[in-house]
């Protein structure tokens, strides 16, 4: 059965329905892109898939063992979260709250998970600083490993490297791309089709015009060939501004 099914969804706010029929499913393993225009409803999506948000029609099945509060969750950032005055053990440590229960400590092996995952993000040497004072990658490094603290499984990533400078950014996705080949499943929002195109084994394309599939038949489809024909346009005018 698939880690996710979704089943005629519609999403939107107030009952009002901005996208509407979405069926998809993803299983094990898989590196799903949702790509689309601004304002379509991809963070909404995503939002959704968390049960964060209630969707105006249709369901969202988990299956193949996977547990709601096993999902692992990168969100964009608000320039108030940044400036956020935890260090950066602290913030690792919080992605383990699903795994305490009715416990209101963390024990020996949500402490031994967080420096594990400090350690595999590369932040280990960072854990007693404050997150304010960190570079944006080290940040989204420090969230990755929080996020990975709450999942063996899945990782819903909404643009995770907004904001970052290319090296950062590459950086970022050799990480993601890492975790995949291990064998966890991720969904990510994505404006970058370059990368899109290189990391992704499916996309799903919403908007005006909703597309699901592999990468290849993406590529092959209308509205993947129109979709990334304009945005390599759009990078092509500002790289000459």
């Amino acid at each position: 059965m698939a880690l996710l099914t979704i089943q005629n969804l519609s999403l939107g706010y107030d009952s009002r329905a901005i996208v509407e029929g979405l069926n998809f499913s993803v299983n094990e393993g898989d590196y799903l892109c949702i790509v689309g225009e601004n304002g379509s409803g991809k963070s909404t999506l995503i939002k959704t898939l968390l049960h964060l948000q209630e969707p105006v029609g249709g369901q969202v099945l988990i299956g193949d063992g996977l547990k709601k509060n096993e999902i692992g969750y990168l969100p964009q950032q608000t320039p108030v979260q940044r400036d956020f005055p935890a260090s950066v053990r602290e913030i690792v440590m919080s992605g383990c709250l699903g795994r305490c229960g009715h416990r209101p400590w963390y024990g020996r092996e949500e402490k031994r998970l967080a420096q594990e995952n400090m350690e595999r993000m590369g932040i280990a040497h960072l854990a007693r600083c404050c997150y304010r004072n960190l570079s944006g990658g080290q940040q989204q490094r420090t969230l990755l490993a929080r996020a990975l603290c709450a999942t063996r499984k899945a990782l819903l990533l909404d643009e995770p490297v907004s904001g970052l400078d290319p090296n950062a950014s590459a950086e970022m996705y050799g990480l993601i791309g890492e975790l995949n080949r291990e064998g966890i499943t991720v969904i990510m929002v994505s404006h970058d089709m370059t990368a899109t195109i290189r990391y992704a084994s499916h996309i799903l394309h919403i908007g005006d015009r909703i597309f699901f599939g592999t990468k290849q038949e993406y590529l092959e489809s209308d509205v993947g060939t129109v979709f990334a024909a304009g945005i390599s346009s759009s990078m092509e005018g500002v790289s000459h501004v």
